[in-house]
Order: structure tokens, then C-alpha cells, then sequence
């Protein structure tokens, strides 16, 4: 593909009102990092896209780690001595500690206490928490309902099952004409939760019926996994593959109000980095240098590794009110912030597509552009947003050692305008 093979990045070939009903779908799922939420996830997302799903035995030794077992809950119940229910999964499915074991019995409230998690100075949400891999169970519950518990015995209700089983997570490999890759990664197993990561989700389904639909230099790979344990067993399970990634991006956090931030890989210096970071900056967005904190670029990025993977969010996680918890829902996010995240990720995708590093094919003296239609006849003075003035940056920056985003910043041109120039010398037989 060109860079005028589609509309520039603004005009983003992506249907907003498409994403908004992935996300609406999605949202009940009872999604975890294993399990039947995530299976009809993963199902939900193939409706979309060829997604292979993988389904990894428990026990399978995955490097440090081990394929957990599979948790299913089918409903979390909170009794009131009264006989009212005072919290249940079918109104929220955050209401139980993620993995919480089995249970069934009458507890005291005041052993109940420490089981029970909610957020004192939010006192109207219900947070999100989970218990992955240590043996234990819990309700969350907003600091108003459980500030109105009464003293007396509560039934508690955990049907639930943990046990061998499978961990599951999606791939879509799109071959192009070359082996290197370009990986597109989002995590799946939040429950309910929407900016974290419902919007990633629809982000790389987006990408990936573009891909599918376009002519590619590169190879595409998506990939839809739980967090940690997810990358960790992608990457045990296809170590030979990670020889060929030269431009990673994790995408998360993409619907909120925030503008867009880049994290970049670990080593700081890669081609994704100097391109995603000068495409955000230039959206009115921030970057930020690594830091071993955060999502799944941990594992794509640790030293074994050290693939070049960043990071596209909108606010940093942690940062807003509404993360990882019951605020966090369909209303807080907008597809029109999600589009436009997908639309600075396809414009990196033109540029890695363009060819990022162009060489001149008349490097001695200045070509002729006017016989090629490229200059205009009059003479005089050139203005700095004209169209021969990107050429003639171009042509001067040409000789293979510049990469696109190098032209860009040193004559404070845009990344579009250099594309631009870019095609229209190849066009005219003067690029390479």
C-alpha cells in the first residue's frame, strides 16, 4: 500500500457507531483470565475478524509461569440476615472477587468485614479487584451499601467452579510480502470494565479488518490476550516468531477524555518509538519513557525479549477516577476517542508501509522537478507550506541514512506532508 492508498489519518476509514456496539456487546461478559467469558469474547471478536483461538491446558509451564486453573462463575450472592439481597453478580459482575473460590455458608458480619472491598472516598463505586494466585474470595460493594450492613449472620453464595482447564486467547496472523512484523496486542480478561480495555479491544479489531483488506508490504499479527499470564504464554509458545517483530504497539486505555499518551518500548530508540512518538506528539498528545509498570509491553519488552512494543493509551492508568471501577462503563468512554486512536496508529501503519528510511535516486545535484510536473513555472519566492518546499526537503534528506520521521523534525514539516513528497518523488522514479 501508499500513503494515498486510503483518506489521510483525519479521515480515518473506521465506523464509530461499529465500535460503540462491539463495546455494548462485550461489556456483560464475565470475562476473566480464563473461562467462558473470555471464550465468548474471543467469539464475539470472530464475528469480526478470522480470529484463531488458542486453548492452553492448565499446568502447561509457560517460562516462570504455569497455565493457571480455569475459573467459571456463574453468580455471587450476598444475603442480608433479613433475607434481602444485599449484593449480587446479576446486577454487576465486579461484585465478586476475580477467582474467588466456592463457597456456601452463613458468616457474621464481622468476619465478613475483611472480605468485603469497597472504596471509602468514593463511596458510590464499586472496585475492581481479583485474586489470581492465591486461594481466597471476596465481594466488592460500594462504600454506601456497605456502610448500611447490619450487624447478624449473611448467606453467601459463590458458584463458582476453579479447576484444570485451559487458558484461551486469539491470534490473527495476516501475511504480506515480507516476514517482518508489525504486532498489535490488547488485553481481554477485565470484567465489565470499558476504557480498561473494551476500547482496546475494538481498537485492534478495527486495525485488524484493515489489514485483512489492505495490500501489505508487512506482516500483521493481532493478538487479543489475558494480561500477564496471557503475553507470558504467547511468548513461551512462539519464541521464533518474536525474530521477526520490528514494530510492536499494546493498545489500551483509548476511550477516555484524556489526549493520546506513547509509552515507549524499553529501549527507547526504536523506530516505533520515534514514529508513534512524533504522530502523538503532533495530536496534541504526550510520551513518556519506559518504566517496568503497567501492561503487557512488560513481558513483550523484558530483556529476553526486547522487542520494539510500545504502548497507546489516552490517561495513564491509575491517574483517573474511574479506573477499576464500576465508573468505568460504557458511558465514559466515546467511540470517537477510540477512533481517533485507531486513526494515528494507521497513519503509523502508512508510514511503516511507505518505507520508512527513502533514498534518493538522483543524489547528484538537484533534480529537475519541473519537467516532472513537480515545480511550479513561475519563479520567485517558496513558501515553507508549499508543496516544492517538502520536496526539496525530501530530496536533500534522502540518502539512506534519514527516516521519514527524521525529515519531518528537522524541517518541521509533518509526517503527512513528508509522506506526501515522499509518493510523489517515487511516483516521478526519484525515490527509492
Amino acid at each position: 500500500m501508499t500513503a494515498a492508498a486510503r483518506p489521510p489519518a483525519g479521515d480515518c476509514p473506521v465506523d464509530e457507531a461499529w465500535m460503540t456496539a462491539l463495546m455494548a456487546d462485550l461489556f456483560p461478559l464475565s470475562r476473566s483470565i480464563t473461562g467462558d467469558g473470555t471464550r465468548a469474547t474471543l467469539a464475539r471478536v470472530r464475528r469480526e475478524i478470522a480470529l484463531t483461538v488458542h486453548e492452553v491446558p492448565t499446568g502447561t509451564s509457560v517460562l516462570d509461569w504455569s497455565v493457571p486453573e480455569e475459573w467459571n462463575l456463574r453468580r455471587a450472592r450476598l444475603i442480608a440476615p433479613d433475607g434481602s439481597v444485599a449484593v449480587d453478580t446479576a446486577d454487576s459482575n465486579l461484585h465478586v472477587v476475580g477467582y474467588s473460590t466456592p463457597v456456601r455458608g452463613e458468616y457474621a458480619l464481622v468476619d465478613l468485614l475483611p472480605r468485603l472491598h469497597s472504596l471509602p472516598n468514593r463511596p458510590e463505586l464499586v472496585p475492581y479487584r481479583t485474586s489470581y494466585h492465591v486461594r481466597d474470595w471476596g465481594f466488592c460493594l460500594s462504600q454506601r451499601t456497605r456502610a448500611a450492613l447490619l450487624p447478624g449472620r449473611y448467606g453467601v453464595e459463590i458458584d463458582a467452579s476453579l479447576a484444570p482447564g485451559s487458558l484461551s486467547y486469539g491470534e490473527l496472523l495476516v501475511p504480506g510480502r515480507v516476514r517482518d512484523e508489525v504486532l498489535i496486542t490488547t488485553h481481554i480478561c477485565h470484567p465489565s470494565l470499558a476504557n480498561d480495555n473494551l476500547t482496546g479491544i475494538a481498537a485492534a479489531t478495527a486495525l485488524a479488518r484493515w489489514a485483512v483488506r489492505e495490500s501489505r508490504q508487512h506482516t500483521y499479527r493481532f493478538l487479543f490476550l489475558p494480561a500477564t499470564i496471557g503475553a507470558v504464554t504467547w511468548l513461551a509458545r512462539n519464541q521464533d516468531a518474536t525474530a521477526h517483530v520490528r514494530y510492536g504497539l499494546v493498545l489500551t486505555g483509548l476511550g477516555d477524555p484524556a489526549p493520546l499518551t506513547y509509552k515507549s518500548s524499553r529501549r527507547g530508540d526504536t523506530a516505533i518509538d520515534r514514529l508513534m512518538s512524533h504522530l502523538v506528539t503532533h495530536s496534541g498528545g504526550t510520551t513518556r519513557d519506559w518504566y517496568p509498570y503497567g501492561y503487557d509491553e512488560r513481558q513483550f519488552c523484558s530483556p529476553g525479549f526486547d522487542l520494539p512494543v510500545g504502548r497507546l493509551s489516552r490517561a495513564m492508568h491509575g491517574t483517573y477516577l474511574q479506573y477499576h471501577t464500576s465508573a468505568d462503563d460504557l458511558s465514559f468512554v466515546s467511540g470517537g476517542q477510540v477512533r481517533a486512536a485507531v486513526a494515528i496508529v494507521l497513519a503509523a501503519f502508512d508510514a511503516i508501509e511507505s518505507g520508512l528510511v527513502p533514498r534518493s535516486l538522483a543524489p547528484y545535484g538537484e533534480p529537475q522537478l519541473g519537467r516532472r510536473g513537480l515545480f511550479r513555472g513561475l519563479g520567485g519566492t517558496l513558501e515553507k507550506t508549499s508543496s516544492e518546499y517538502a520536496l526539496l526537503w525530501l530530496l536533500s534528506l534522502a540518502d539512506g541514512e534519514h527516516d521519514l520521521v527524521a525529515i519531518a523534525e528537522r524541517s518541521g514539516l509533518s509526517l503527512s506532508e513528508v509522506m506526501t513528497a515522499a509518493e510523489a518523488l517515487r511516483a516521478a522514479g526519484l525515490l527509492a
